[in-house]
Formats: C-alpha cells, sequence, structure tokens
C-alpha cells in the first residue's frame, strides 16, 4: 500500500535549516508542516516566522504552514499572509498541549469549546479561500471531546485531520490511545492522518496493521531523534546505513554551522545544540554519558572536544 509520510512540526527544532539539512541527508519525508505562527493578539508577522517560510528558504521542501491561534480575525491574517507567499493550505494547531498556550484556550486547550471551533471555520471558509487542515489531540482531558467536535468539522471541506492519539494533559506521557483514534476514524467523513509513537520502523508496521485504512503518517519527536527513520520506513528494512555515525556527524556539523550564524552569543548557540542533544542523544551506546558530556561543555572550545569524543566512542 501506498503510504504519505508527513513531519509533524515542533516548536523550536522543526525550523527550515533543521528540515533542509535532514531532506539534503536522509530524506524519506513527503510532507514538512512549519511550526506555528502565533500572533498573541497583533496582526503582524514575526521576522522569524517570515523567514521559516520564505519560498527560497524551502526550494527543495513540500511545506505546509501551521497557525495556533483561537480568534477568527489572526486566523484569516493568516490565511492571506501565507497566501501571498504562495501556499494554498493552512493547517490549524489544536494539537499543542503545554500549559502556556492550553491555559490560553489554543491548541488542545481549545478542543472542547466546539463553538468557537465552529466560528472560526465559518468565517475562515466564507472570508478567505484557503485550503484548510487540522492536527489536533484526541481532546485535552478526555477522548470525548474530539467526538464531540467532529460533527462541526464534517460540516465543513477540510483537506484533511491529523490527530495525535494522545490527551493535550498527557504532554508527552503515557502510551496513545489506539483505539479512541479508531472511534475517530468511524465518526467522520474526513480523512484522517495518525500521529504518536511511530518511533521504530516496527513501530510503524505494527500501526499500519492496526489501521490498514490510514496511508499519512505523522513523525514528530522521532524525526529528531532519529533522522533516518523515515528512509528507513520508505525502504522497509531496520538497518542502518553502514556509515551511519559519519552521515549523523555530518547532520550535526551542518546544524552546528548554521545555528552558529544565525544565533548569537556562545549561550544561545550552546542551549539549542544541547535541547537538540536531548534528542541526538537516543542514537549513542550510553545516551545518559553523551548528555552529560554536553551540558558540562560551556564553551565552543569544550563542546568541540565533546563531540570528537562522542563519535570517537560511537
Amino acid at each position: 500500500m501506498d503510504f504519505t509520510l508527513l513531519s509533524s512540526p515542533l516548536q523550536g527544532f522543526t525550523d527550515f535549516r533543521f528540515r533542509n539539512a535532514q531532506n539534503k541527508l536522509f530524506g524519506g519525508i513527503d510532507t514538512f508542516y512549519s511550526p506555528y505562527i502565533r500572533l498573541n493578539g497583533k496582526l503582524s508577522i514575526k521576522a522569524s516566522y517570515e523567514r521559516d517560510l520564505l519560498p527560497e528558504n524551502n526550494t527543495e521542501l513540500e511545506v505546509i504552514p501551521q497557525v495556533i491561534t483561537n480568534d477568527a480575525d489572526e486566523f484569516i491574517f493568516v490565511a492571506k499572509y501565507i497566501k501571498e507567499l504562495g501556499y494554498n493550505e493552512l493547517n490549524w494547531n489544536l494539537g499543542c498541549p503545554y500549559p502556556m498556550v492550553t491555559k490560553s484556550g489554543m491548541g488542545s486547550g481549545l478542543i472542547s469549546n466546539t463553538e468557537r471551533i465552529n466560528h472560526i471555520l465559518q468565517r475562515a471558509h466564507s472570508e478567505t479561500d484557503i485550503l484548510v487542515s487540522m492536527k489536533m489531540r484526541l481532546g485535552y482531558e478526555n477522548t470525548q471531546e474530539i467526538i464531540d467536535v467532529l460533527p462541526i468539522l464534517d460540516q465543513y471541506p477540510l483537506k484533511n485531520i491529523a490527530i495525535h492519539a494522545r490527551l493535550g494533559k498527557q504532554l508527552y506521557n503515557g502510551g496513545v490511545h489506539l483505539d479512541a483514534f479508531q472511534n475517530c476514524i468511524d465518526h467522520t467523513k474526513h480523512k484522517l492522518y495518525y500521529n504518536g509513537d511511530i518511533t521504530s520502523v516496527t513501530k510503524f508496521q505494527e500501526m499500519q496493521e492496526r489501521f490498514p485504512s490510514i496511508d499519512h503518517w505523522m513523525i514528530g519527536r522521532a524525526l529528531i531523534a532519529d533522522p533516518f527513520l523515515p528512509s528507513m520506513i520508505k525502504n522497509n528494512t531496520t538497518n542502518y546505513p553502514d556509515n551511519k555515525l559519519e552521515v549523523f556527524k555530518e547532520f550535526h556539523d551542518t546544524l552546528y554551522e548554521i545555528y552558529s550564524e544565525s544565533l548569537s552569543g556562545q549561550t544561545h548557540i550552546l542551549l539549542k545544540m544541547y535541547h537538540l542533544w536531548e534528542y541526538f542523544s537516543t542514537t549513542f551506546s550510553n545516551p545518559h554519558k553523551v548528555l552529560k558530556l554536553i551540558k558540562k561543555a560551556k564553551t565552543f572550545k569544550n563542546y568541540d572536544a565533546a563531540i570528537t569524543e562522542i563519535f570517537k566512542q560511537g
């Protein structure tokens, strides 16, 4: 069965620099979603969002912009903005689980507000010609929340609904709720994409078997932890290439270089790399030791020495 692999966005990680490096060195992702645009009540686009979406920064990639909002004016503003950049689809984030987002009634904190969702979709479809897709959790508190909103979503010509099969309040803890995801399949006419815990080729195959009607699969955190994964899924192999560490080192070096150029100050750059290593470390035989080495490196010189040691030990 043919299937499509998509990169689920991760704020602070999967910007255009990361996407281009992953695509060039590993491949396997058909479509990338950009990290969300958040306006915070001001109808203006931050320079960092603009850079992330500029067509010249995404020449080799298929990218779908994403917005996080609970306000129809903001949604329409972003829809018109991305149309000017040449994009035809806007993904609406009702999935983000972080408390600073959900407490503002956005992300997965909005799923239970069926009236607000209906209002925004109604205005988006009557005042713009943007194609709308959704990224959701199963709910914030319980899985009934998404079941209650699906009949409303069925009234609109959405491109698809991508569902991360967890609750918002779980953050990324605990398992995915596969029965609840099946319940969504049974209660909507819309095309669903699956997201959540696709962390290995074996796991992907298990999910494929569990949900034979699904042909679009989203990979989130696992893309950072294991950028080889999408191409391994596509090639139906559990074997890493012989030069795995060399390719991974090139990936690391590419990101280190571009973030050194685009961020200012040693502390800022090393913090950025540390957050990446929270995921990267799982590639190595002793993740805890690897992360400890990175954490201790407070200067570029010490960081470079740590990197040499890490890749030597493998």
